[in-house]
């Protein structure tokens, strides 16, 4: 059965879940600070990834900005004292074990990921929406990767989410060279699935979520690790796990109806 509706958060924390049937979704909520990554939205998103990675209900998890923006980044205020204090290795040291825990598990969970970008992804902002499997962007969002401007190497999984997708020579170009860039060019490369008017990234976002949701989870689970793995993984370890994939795919009721239907067509 579906999970039922509701919000096992509070209107306050620094970000929030709802679980819609198989749809989950994570809201980024610091508006006041455009959603920018500190300790305590790092603590709760590694909380709110694992209750979801934890649940056999949910297929799809879309992860939101609440307010203006998608996510300003690494919180620099936070950053700022800590390198006035020269607290700098523990205090980000224990930001980004937070954080990149979360990331590993929105890489790891056999669900697929959608980000809801508008407004501004800067930083590890951007660096999560392009981190998550799939993007959908409003065509008014900017990306903007904003380290080599503060002269610091990205993180938060930036390198993770974009080298595959656009090569590393384009990457390069990404980080060192552009300012931001459009949803537009963000498409062009690859990196965002689909982008619409600003007034219908909710609906769309939904939309697509709902569209990812049909598909049966042994399909959702098997698909993301096997196109993970496919690029670092030996020809003939590859179609080794793809043999046990789907062996395990056809053993599942989703698998036997759908091929029943299939089959008694034009019967």
């Amino acid at each position: 059965m579906p999970a039922p509706d509701h919000t096992p958060s509070l209107p306050d924390d620094p970000a929030l879940l709802r679980i819609d049937g198989p749809i989950a979704t994570i809201t980024l909520n610091r508006p006041a600070a455009f959603n920018s990554i500190d300790l305590s939205i790092a603590k709760k998103l590694e909380q709110l990834a694992a209750a979801v990675e934890a649940s056999h209900d949910i297929r799809v998890l879309v992860i939101e900005g609440e307010g203006r923006a998608f996510s300003a980044g690494g919180d620099l205020q936070t950053i700022g004292a800590a390198a006035e204090a020269d607290t700098i290795a523990p205090v980000v040291g224990e930001l980004l074990k937070h954080y990149h825990a979360f990331i590993e598990t929105v890489r790891r969970m056999p669900k697929i990921v959608l980000s809801s970008v508008h407004g501004s992804a800067a930083g590890a902002g951007m660096g999560l929406a392009f981190v998550t499997d799939l993007c959908i962007a409003a065509d008014t969002a900017r990306f903007t990767p904003a380290y080599a401007k503060i002269g610091v190497s990205p993180d938060g999984g930036s390198t993770v989410g974009m080298v595959g997708t656009v090569g590393v020579r384009r990457a390069l170009q990404i980080f060192l060279a552009e300012d931001s860039f459009s949803a537009q060019q963000a498409y062009d490369w690859g990196l965002v699935a689909k982008v619409v008017p600003a007034v219908e990234l909710k609906a769309a976002t939904r939309q697509f979520a709902e569209r990812l949701a049909q598909n049966p989870p042994a399909a959702i689970a098997g698909t993301k690790s096997l196109v993970y793995q496919a690029a670092v993984t030996p020809t003939k370890q590859q179609l080794d796990a793809e043999e046990a994939k789907i062996i395990d795919a056809m053993h599942t009721e989703d698998f036997r109806v759908a091929v029943k239907k299939f089959t008694s067509k034009g019967k």
